[in-house]
């Protein structure tokens, strides 16, 4: 099946603008800006049952239609912060298929009435904002953003924006701080950034491969988008695979593949022609998930993998075998959110600095039990209480970890 976001796997240059142009490029958003409402951008968007694709997998249409249009101006973020440890799609995305990816960061911008649009790149992204800036430019010259579009009244300019490096900031009104200038750190939400967003403005976020889908559905119609995937969750989402696989990387698949296509099909089996002992779905941020027959057997979507006790979220898959322990699994992502927690919320910096001490002595082989018992309850008083989500994904690996491998920690506590 011929790629619908790595469309580079299939097209030979497709990141040079002309190459983009002669298999379809732009089409989309000229018939957009000069054939349709706004409004009916969204309904095709809502239509095709697309949900966003940075791990929450809220309906795509349904967030667009929430913009308030009683206060202007309107802007449109793509966040490509992508600190999520496991996830790397979206790179592949904006170095290699960059137009595809910006065109549909300009239809989100027309469907809700925003004639500025940034990107937000994570600090370490700063060769890639270079290279989109370069594109952006090309647009320019082409036609493609600036004053009067296709001869019509809109007027579109796209900005890249570098961040510092910090993984709150793929939070989206931590995003939005930092964005403005300030301190990355989340607020209160409600509002929520529909209408109030940047600078006080409705704004709409969505990251990179959601953004990637939406030329392609503009193009080919709503029922085709949702003639892959399932019922649940239309289309294709890319599965970014790592761990003990032979063939690690992004893999661009119908929403409802199983895990064992993905790890044995596609990932070439585990190294070593080890068992499958635990997979985390959603990378650092997950619930580790008991490997069984049933587990591998289960289709990727995001109603379905909620059944064996995980969330899909951005499909960063990463496979555990039976050479890795939990307590070291444990112990390195909570060395990554307390480095990571922004600290303006207690549960979440004072939580992640005695879970963090707790897992060192643990996997150091100084731990006690009573040590286990005090990092799960540490663990669980900090759900529900956290400002943002970064506060509750640190704790996901934690608690199943612990509940669900208590081997592992039994072979590495003293009596």
């Amino acid at each position: 099946m011929a790629h619908v976001l790595l469309r580079h796997r299939d097209v030979l240059d497709i990141n040079k603008l002309e190459v983009y142009k002669k298999n379809g490029g732009f089409d989309a958003f000229k018939k957009a800006v000069t054939k349709m409402q706004p409004a009916e951008v969204t309904d095709v968007v809502k239509n095709s049952n697309l949900r966003g694709r940075g791990g929450a997998g809220f309906p795509t249409g349904m967030k667009w239609s929430f913009i308030d249009n009683k206060n202007w101006p309107h802007y449109v973020v793509a966040n490509a912060d992508e600190s999520e440890p496991g996830t790397f799609k979206d790179r592949e995305i904006m170095e290699s298929n960059p137009f595809q990816f910006l065109e549909g960061l300009a239809l989100a911008s027309y469907a809700v009435g925003a004639t500025v649009a940034y990107v937000y790149l994570r600090g370490e992204f700063w060769q890639v904002a270079a290279f989109l800036d370069e594109k952006i430019a090309e647009m320019e010259k082409a036609g493609y953003l600036g004053d009067n579009l296709f001869g019509k009244d809109y007027s579109l300019k796209i900005f890249t924006h570098l961040g510092a490096g910090a993984y709150i900031c793929g939070e989206e009104t931590a995003l939005l701080e930092s964005l403005e200038g300030k301190r990355g750190q989340p607020r209160v939400r409600p509002p929520f950034p529909p209408s109030f967003g940047l600078y006080g403005k409705p704004t709409i976020i969505n990251n990179v491969e959601t953004f990637t889908n939406v030329p392609m559905i503009l193009a080919n119609g709503a029922d085709w988008y949702k003639s892959m995937g399932t019922l649940d969750s239309a289309g294709v989402k890319i599965f970014s695979l790592s761990g003990r696989v032979r063939k690690p990387g992004n893999y661009e698949l119908p929403f409802g593949t199983t895990f064992r296509q993905l790890i044995y099909e596609h990932g070439g089996g585990i190294q070593e022609g080890r068992p499958v002992k635990a997979i985390m779905a959603a990378g650092a941020s997950s619930s580790i998930i008991v490997v069984d027959d049933k587990v591998l057997d289960t289709p990727m979507d995001y109603a379905t993998v909620r059944t064996i006790g995980a969330d899909l979220g951005s499909a960063s898959v990463i496979v555990l075998d039976d050479t890795v322990d939990m307590d070291w699994v444990v112990n390195k992502t909570i060395h990554f959110f307390k480095h990571e927690s922004c600290g303006k919320c207690t549960p979440c910096r004072e939580g992640n600095y005695w879970m963090k001490n707790l897992t060192t002595r643990i996997h150091s082989g100084e731990g006690s039990k009573a040590d286990v018992d005090l990092l799960l309850n540490v663990a669980k008083q900090m759900q529900g209480k956290c400002l943002c989500a970064l506060g509750e994904f640190s704790t996901m690996a934690v608690v199943t970890g612990i509940e669900r491998f208590p081997q592992d920690f039994k072979k590495v506590v003293k009596a």
